[in-house]
């Protein structure tokens, strides 16, 4: 079997950040990595899924939303996958995700989707921690992005 490309990646290098996974035609997908991958510091089930329920519904009702295709975390619990219609660069990318998560850190009500009817897990949420994560990868990642944060390693 060929190797995939994600699997090539260096995840011991890896730095949290927004590094541009694949482009696949006019399909770009997005890896928005929230922790060091490795070192045991891992994100909950409940953390991901409040994060996954919110930004998902924030993305879809974005000005982008025709862009967007999918959202939803990493089985490896350290990001989630941003998938695109376009051809962006991760650089391209960070506006619009300050504006997501600048909203997600600072939410209030009931996490959308949150309801037996509506998901297949809905007691598994922990929003004040989504939050929390949410304003740490917005302080630590993208107000002051750097290249090392934008590019996989070499």
């Amino acid at each position: 079997m060929d190797r995939i490309a994600s699997f090539a990646v260096d995840h011991n290098k890896l730095l949290p950040g927004l590094y541009l996974s694949r482009q696949d035609g006019d399909v770009v997908t997005l890896d928005l990595r929230f922790k060091k991958p490795n070192t045991g510091d891992l994100l909950s089930n409940s953390e991901m899924h409040s994060v996954e329920h919110l930004i998902a519904t924030l993305l879809r009702n974005s000005e982008s939303r025709d862009a967007v295709i999918y959202f939803g975390p990493m089985g490896c619990r350290t990001g989630f996958y941003l998938i695109l219609a376009g051809s962006y660069e991760s650089k391209d990318i960070v506006p619009l995700l300050k504006e997501m998560y600048t909203f997600m850190a600072e939410f209030e009500g009931e996490v959308p989707g949150a309801a037996a009817k509506d998901c297949g897990n809905y007691l598994d949420m922990n929003l004040p921690m989504a939050k929390y994560l949410s304003k740490k990868y917005l302080t630590e990642v993208l107000e002051n992005i750097t290249d090392e944060q934008l590019n996989y390693p070499a």
